[in-house]
């Protein structure tokens, strides 16, 4: 026996096929369709939803639910949608990183899954050339946007407006804090403390903490997440062993050297955790310029696979913050507007 809300469907599609329900139509509200079928009304909020997302009808903040123009041709020859109706703007601060990668592959899919039709700006970092991507989309007239902010301090006031003007947009693996916004991230502070908590418990005190300033949400969670562990267990935390890159030193190149710089000055630290896979990268070219012996040098540890062998790492789920990202667009798109944050967990690998 098929779920309610596939019964409402099927008989929305039937009047759609027999011409009863025309183009440019107007559907009853949710709250009629509830009473018509005697079901709640989450249930024909559900029905309607899952019609806009295969395209056959179209919501206009204010005005209602409508059988779109050219779906329902499509419909009446038993052809279903056959051409993206919804275009979405997916804006990226760089493609460098498996992350980056992994993540953009899993957004097309769902994107294309829902039939939207993905518009992707690549903005390298610029939070000018990430306004300017936002603006021309708007223009455009592009139905929604999936936003991963650059690595700035402050948020673009481009992004401020699109969620003060209530455009469907969704951030991703950052939030806003004082703006009710749909965002979607990882676990930073978890995954984070997980992974100090572990080497505490081996025995690790003096654990060094790289990571880029402390610029947004992401790198504040995880600096939060080293604090969470010593606090967990009473341990005092020496934040002269916390080596926070300035974004200029990333930008210039200078990483590798000031990380170098900061170890060589601390040869009795045991642990080093590095925020993300490219400072570990640096990272252990530094531990393994100053330390000789392989059983001296200090254990490191990475947020996000930094593809060295026997360096534990925290691994993000691209695929799930991907499909998340696009189930709350298009709750947007239905005409829904309910703010919140989803949080992905992470996992730890600490025999990588």
């Amino acid at each position: 026996m098929h779920p309610l809300y596939k019964r409402i469907q099927e008989e929305i599609r039937q009047r759609i096929r027999s011409g009863e329900l025309r183009p440019g139509d107007m559907l009853p509200s949710e709250k009629t369709l509830a009473a018509q079928y005697n079901v709640s009304q989450i249930t024909s909020k559900n029905a309607l939803n899952g019609l806009v997302e295969e395209g056959l009808l179209v919501r206009f903040r204010g005005k209602g639910t409508f059988v779109r123009e050219s779906d329902a041709r499509s419909v009446e020859k038993g052809q279903g949608a056959s051409e993206p109706q919804v275009s979405v703007a997916l804006i990226l601060p760089t493609m460098k990183t498996r992350v980056d990668q992994r993540l953009l592959d899993a957004l097309e899919k769902y994107a294309s899954a829902a039939q939207y039709e993905l518009l992707i700006r690549i903005t390298r970092e610029s939070q000018r050339e990430e306004a300017r991507a936002i603006e021309r989309f708007r223009d455009r007239g592009v139905n929604g946007f999936i936003v991963f902010p650059v690595e700035q301090e402050n948020y673009n006031d481009a992004i401020l407006r699109l969620s003060l003007d209530r455009v469907p947009l969704v951030l991703i693996d950052r939030f806003l804090k004082e703006i009710r916004t749909y965002s979607v991230s990882s676990d930073n502070t978890g995954g984070t403390c997980e992974a100090i908590s572990a080497l505490l418990s081996e025995g690790h005190r003096r654990i060094v903490y790289i990571s880029t300033e402390i610029a947004n949400t992401v790198t504040e969670e995880r600096a939060k997440g080293y604090e969470k562990a010593f606090t967990r267990q009473e341990l005092p935390i020496d934040k002269t062993l916390w080596c926070l890159l300035p974004l200029a030193t990333i930008a210039e190149g200078e990483a590798r050297a000031a990380i170098r710089q900061f170890l060589g000055e601390r040869q009795d630290v045991t642990a080093v955790f590095a925020a993300n896979a490219e400072l570990a990268r640096d990272a252990r070219h530094a531990i393994d310029t100053l330390w000789s012996a392989e059983e001296a040098a200090p254990k490191l540890v990475s947020f996000d696979n930094p593809d060295l062998v026997g360096t534990p790492y925290i691994s993000q789920q691209e695929d799930k913050m991907a499909s998340v990202a696009v189930q709350l667009l298009s709750e947007q798109l239905g005409g829904v507007h309910e703010p919140r944050r989803v949080v992905v967990p992470v996992h730890y690998h600490p025999h990588a």
